[in-house]
């Protein structure tokens, strides 16, 4: 696993653990993250499937993808595409996905690099494989969560961030046994290099074998934890959590993982993506690649998706 990371998290910027007296998150629910197919017909992990999508508010969706072994000519991707009404957070851990927009952005993804999209009021998009890995193939290992819009920023004009796996914001826990990755949001006074228009909270942790990760939390955050390798558990009861398993924690203080203390032979470190953010708490009306707050609305995106009023690959302005 690839992602950027360092030979010596003692050397890193350690996050404190809360001060406050709130008790640590309780784990209130493990949920399976059931196996799909998107796009050109890759398999994915859907990590909320099995959840009352109110728990996750302001996220709509974590697809975990991968990891998988390409043989050449077997790489697949998501061809061109619309969205409106939410951003969609690209991040590659192995591999390398080509992305291209009707606003004339595009680039590579890849090893721990993140691309940030903001649908907002429509965009056509595509992420596909590059030539090379169609023809070569190799490994391929990605996240991809789509964070909700407030009815306010609806149609906020689109824009493209690209995070450049040097860029990320690396940290170590309070006793220097997990490498959290920030991403995007605040964690124990630091911040990473996303911008956000929902605040939330997203980073990739390694927790070593038997460590303990326990990261102050927002008290007005729900806050969930998703397993991408590895086996430990979660919150102060130690309730178990595996590859493929989501957390959701209850309120309170700190959240807490615990790497197991014997990883099987292929796994180093507990890989966990921790998550959470202050919910929306709007009306969704969902509808494919549109998520908007009304009916009327989804009937106008799909209108103005076929109209071409979203734009078309490639870019009029970069042709």
């Amino acid at each position: 696993m690839p992602a950027v990371s360092v030979q010596d998290p003692t050397q890193l910027p350690r996050i404190p653990r809360s001060e406050g007296d709130a008790p640590a998150r309780p784990a209130e629910a493990i949920f399976d993250a059931p196996r799909g197919l998107e796009g050109e017909g890759f398999e994915v992990r859907r990590a909320f499937a099995e959840m009352d999508l109110r728990l996750a508010d302001p996220f709509l969706l974590l697809d975990h993808m991968g990891a998988v072994e390409y043989a050449p000519g077997e790489a697949k991707g998501a061809p061109d595409h619309p969205h409106r009404g939410f951003e969609t957070v690209t991040y590659m851990l192995d591999g390398v996905l080509e992305h291209r927009d009707s606003n004339g952005d595009g680039g590579l993804i890849t090893d721990g690099a993140t691309q940030w999209m903001t649908a907002g009021a429509g965009i056509v998009h595509s992420e596909m494989p590059t030539e090379e890995v169609v023809a070569k193939g190799g490994l391929f290992h990605g996240i991809q969560l789509w964070v909700n819009l407030p009815a306010a920023q609806k149609f906020t004009p689109p824009q493209y961030q690209d995070i450049e796996a040097g860029e990320v914001s690396l940290l170590a826990s309070d006793d220097a046994g997990a490498l959290v990755r920030l991403i995007a949001g605040e964690l124990g006074g630091f911040r990473g290099p996303g911008a956000t228009r929902t605040p939330i909270t997203y980073a990739h942790a390694s927790i070593s074998p038997g460590a303990r990760l326990q990261v102050p939390w927002r008290s007005d955050f729900n806050a969930m934890a998703y397993v991408l390798v590895g086996d430990g558990t979660v919150g102060p009861e130690g309730t178990p959590i595996r590859e493929g398993q989501l957390a959701v924690f209850g309120s309170g203080g700190d959240v807490i993982v615990n790497g197991a203390p014997l990883q099987d032979s292929r796994t180093e470190n507990l890989e966990v993506l921790l998550l959470g953010g202050l919910p929306i708490r709007e009306q969704i009306a969902w509808y494919g690649p549109f998520v908007m707050n009304t009916r009327d609305e989804l009937v106008q995106a799909v209108e103005d998706y076929q109209a071409g009023r979203m734009g078309r690959i490639p870019a009029k302005h970069s042709a």
